[in-house]
């Protein structure tokens, strides 16, 4: 079994990941429609990352501060952005989360992890997650 603080501090370098994705989607699109939803999901992610920061400490780790491997795909995302417009941009963002909720789904069949941290995963970052997909969905059908 995993190390609980390494587990979560995974899901965090995901969590800090999106954060930076979602800052540079907002730098592209600015204030036109659907930016507020993108807000919104930056928001939640921040709050996630937050979250599982505290957890990690409440466990004895330290937390990560940066987003490592998943960092690039952060840069990634601000070039697609660039080069093809925000279709793309949001499309990346979409293959990001659905990337996020394997992770969470994946993580809380294989590891045996504190009961907070589970509950955490389970009530709260799974069903947002979820939630985020469809929003981008529509805001792509809107472009």
């Amino acid at each position: 079994m995993k190390d609980p603080t390494h587990i979560l501090n995974d899901l965090l370098q995901g969590e800090l990941a999106a954060t930076e994705t979602y800052q540079q989607a907002l730098a592209k699109v600015g204030d036109s429609p659907g930016s507020d939803q993108l807000r919104q999901i930056h928001a939640e992610h921040r709050e996630a990352a937050n979250t599982l920061r505290q957890h990690v400490h409440k466990l004895g780790g330290k937390p990560v501060q940066g987003s490592g491997a998943w960092g690039t795909f952060a840069k990634f995302v601000e070039g697609s952005a660039k080069i093809f417009g925000n279709t793309a941009a949001l499309k990346a963002l979409k293959e990001g989360e659905e990337s996020g909720l394997k992770s969470y789904e994946r993580i809380l069949k294989e590891q045996d992890l504190p009961e907070a941290a589970r509950t955490l995963i389970q009530t709260k970052l799974v069903p947002q997650t979820r939630a985020h997909i469809p929003a981008l969905d529509r805001l792509m059908t809107a472009q």
